[in-house]
């Protein structure tokens, strides 16, 4: 296996995110930066920090200039951060430059290492939101039109992993679409907390920017399209561990959903989801390949939060150490939310549903699944209490004999119930078709 599935050649399809990952990328990451470089140039032009000119120079040559990542190595592994030497290359390249030379010496000026960092870290995180947006968009309108199809389809709900009552098949599906209806809210409300410009200087203080930090702050981030933070983050980082939290409960639906499938899988219950995969050896094989690495990238993101949970224990104003963990954890946290996202619109998009299976699970109980409407008739003629002593020792009977719970409650009790009624099992599903409209409506109204 390759150091990084998400990464290599023979496992990217199925545990990476093309689209995420070149986010992530270093030539990305130092075209963000580079970018955080031009703005900072512009802000201080605008109020006079630097001259107008060289700003105006500075902000033209970041958008042109081409650095080589690999040349930055020596750099990082010195400093333990890349931008001392990305701006060392951007200056010796405006100085090489009949347009830059004289104007280099205003580059990143007052700012500090993490300030450049991690506002470059933000504005790739802002490309995040957005398409972590279109893809929920994407996965509800799915689950939405597949609630809407098995609307009124019956199948066997299970609790706690046994036979519970009926249910619809677009009860479950909408349970499983909801939470992505709040994910994408607190997606949103989050913006304004993480999409947030950094810029604090040596120690957060904004000490060299001769009383001008905060205007400055303001004009940086219009610049980049950023919001502007009440005060420095350097070391407070809620803004980021609540992204990475998000994330987490992301993965939880997601996980939620494949381990449904799997256990559909594993019973043969009549619902089937994704292309199958073949064993090497035995042909009845077919393997739910597309459920089991969404849930193994849920799980992967469950534990990749808790580390950013760890790293968001920064001390003092700057902690180079909690600080690298975050590097280490982040990317990988997106890649797997995006990838697991992906595998759940694949999915969901070639759900298969075996109605005769279906039906089957129900009628393999003998009844036993309508015990609890059994008891709530036979309650209007008795205490509630009463009515369940009666249908579970029904119940057992109709376990050791074999019979149907329907001719043994006609044999024990000679009270008037509908035993046709009691016994149908589109009786039974209670509520479900609302649930399926509300959660369109959820939908809808979220949009």
């Amino acid at each position: 296996m390759a150091l990084s599935l998400a990464e290599g050649h023979i496992t990217k399809s199925l545990f990476g995110d093309a689209e995420l990952s070149v986010l992530f990328s270093e030539s990305a990451e130092v075209r963000a930066m580079l970018l955080v470089e031009g703005a900072l140039a512009t802000a201080q032009g605008e109020i006079g920090i630097i001259p107008k000119e060289s700003a105006l120079v500075i902000n033209s040559m970041v958008r042109d200039v081409l650095i080589d990542p690999g040349t930055l190595a020596d750099g990082m592994a010195k400093d333990g951060i890349v931008v001392p030497s990305l701006v060392a290359g951007f200056v010796a390249a405006m100085e090489a430059s009949a347009e830059g030379k004289g104007h280099a010496g205003f580059v990143h000026k007052g700012a500090t290492s993490q300030d450049i960092q991690d506002t470059g870290l933000v504005l790739r995180l802002r490309r995040v939101f957005d398409l972590f947006d279109q893809r929920m968009v994407g996965l509800l309108d799915t689950f939405r039109d597949q609630a809407v199809t098995y609307r009124s389809m019956p199948m066997a709900a299970r609790t706690r992993h046994q036979l519970a009552t009926p249910t619809a098949l677009g009860a479950r599906i909408a349970g499983w679409g909801i939470p992505f209806v709040r994910h994408r809210k607190r997606l949103e409300q989050m913006r304004e907390r993480v999409l947030v410009l950094s810029l604090g200087g040596a120690s957060g203080n904004l000490s060299a920017f001769e009383g001008h930090g905060f205007a400055l702050a303001d004009a940086m981030a219009e610049e980049l399209g950023l919001f502007v933070p009440d005060v420095p983050w350097h070391s407070a980082r809620d803004g980021i561990m609540e992204f990475a939290n998000l994330c987490g409960l992301i993965c939880g639906s997601l996980g939620k959903v494949a381990q449904d499938l799997l256990f559909s899988a594993q019973i043969s219950d009549g619902l089937w989801a994704g292309a199958a995969g073949g064993s090497s050896t035995m042909p009845h094989k077919a393997n739910p390949t597309g459920a089991e690495v969404m849930l193994a990238l849920a799980r992967q993101g469950h534990g990749l939060v808790a580390q950013i949970s760890g790293a968001a224990i920064h001390a003092q104003e700057r902690d180079g150490a909690a600080w690298s963990q975050e590097w280490l954890a982040l990317p990988s946290l997106v890649v797997a939310t995006g990838a697991a996202l992906q595998h759940a619109q694949e999915l969901m998009g070639s759900l298969q549903v075996d109605m005769g299976a279906m039906a089957q699970v129900l009628d393999d109980t003998n009844g036993l699944m309508m015990a609890e409407a059994a008891s709530f008739a036979l309650a209007k003629h008795m205490a509630l209490s009463d009515a369940r002593i009666l249908v579970k020792s029904a119940c057992a009977k109709a376990v050791k004999s074999g019979e149907h719970l329907r001719e043994v409650l006609a044999r024990e009790t000679v009270l008037a119930i509908d035993l046709d009624a009691v016994f149908d099992v589109g009786n039974a599903l209670g509520e479900s078709g609302t649930i399926v409209d509300r959660f369109s409506a959820a939908i809808t109204s979220d949009v």
